[in-house]
């Protein structure tokens, strides 16, 4: 069991905001701070019940169980939706309430490995409901736990509160905003998967190989360093406007396999000080779903 040597934050601590990433350094000393809501967003695609099974191993104290499945999509509709919708508005509004997050809170998400996984989709999903105050665990709990920082099994529970959606749904695009936007000079459409999902080759969990015509490729992993944190803001910017040039975020938008690590290239975006981007949740699994819909390996 964790017991925390940590003391009260001074003020001048609990009152920062953060809106992209926290350090390990950074977050270590929030622990206590009652305005800090932490969510444990762990994910196996090829294990389900993984993330779920690590937590009650072992979290970061005081860390909330934040499920893709469970907690983070919406219904799969047959034939009209990708593999991870959002959920409906008040839906995940209920969701954050139950997590005990309002207008005042702090919410940090972590990940196992970098927040390639559901970590930064968390973080839009927050953005889309018009929280601001929320932050994905930079190098993800690789990087806490190679420091040596603390970890327990014990059972959290949430103080529940009222959170009250400001829908921003420019944040996202929807297929017929992607399939006029890949052909149009002023936009920009990009697939975050790897080079080899790209072109159809490597691991796939859709039945259709390839990307949509006329999306650039725009690999995840390349916004990250080598031990798995981002990279600084300087080189983020450098390497976007080598995507995109001047382009406005608002006409950049990303889409990944099922609408949950192309999240990180909005994170990275912003972090960058580039704005926000916009997501293509459906995503691959979704556009495949219409055999009209124009492919490219």
């Amino acid at each position: 069991m964790f017991r925390s040597s940590i003391g009260r934050l001074p003020m001048t601590l609990t009152a920062m905001t953060l809106t992209t990433l926290i350090s390990t350094d950074e977050l270590e000393p929030r622990l206590l701070d009652p305005r800090l809501v932490l969510l444990d967003a762990r994910f196996s695609l090829d294990d389900e019940a993984w993330g779920t099974s690590v937590y009650d191993e072992a979290h970061i104290p005081g860390a909330l169980r934040a499920d893709l499945s469970d907690h983070l999509s919406g219904q799969v509709i047959d034939g009209v939706t990708g593999r991870r919708p959002f959920p409906e508005p008040d839906v995940f509004a209920g969701q954050l309430s139950a997590w005990g997050i309002d207008s005042t809170t702090q919410v940090v998400i972590y990940d196992a490995d970098r927040g390639l996984m559901a970590a930064a989709r968390v973080w839009v999903m927050l953005r889309w409901l018009g929280h601001e105050a929320v932050a994905v665990l930079d190098g993800g709990l690789t990087a806490w736990l190679a420091e040596g920082r603390p970890m327990t099994a014990d059972t959290e529970q949430a103080t529940p509160r009222t959170f009250v959606p400001s829908v921003r749904g420019g944040m996202l695009a929807s297929v017929d905003e992607v399939d006029v936007a890949r052909v149009d000079p002023v936009c920009r459409v990009f697939d975050s998967r790897s080079a080899d999902g790209y072109h159809g080759l490597g691991k796939y969990y859709d039945p259709v190989k390839g990307h949509i015509a006329g999306a650039g490729l725009a690999e995840r992993t390349q916004v990250l360093s080598d031990d798995g944190r981002f990279l600084p803001p300087a080189e983020l910017r450098a390497h976007f406007e080598g995507l995109i040039g001047q382009m406005p975020p608002e006409q950049v938008i990303f889409y990944c396999g099922s609408g949950v690590t192309a999240a990180e290239n909005l994170l990275a975006m912003a972090h960058a000080g580039l704005g926000d981007a916009r997501m293509y949740v459906g995503s691959w699994s979704e556009w495949i779903l219409d055999p009209e819909r124009p492919i490219e390996l």
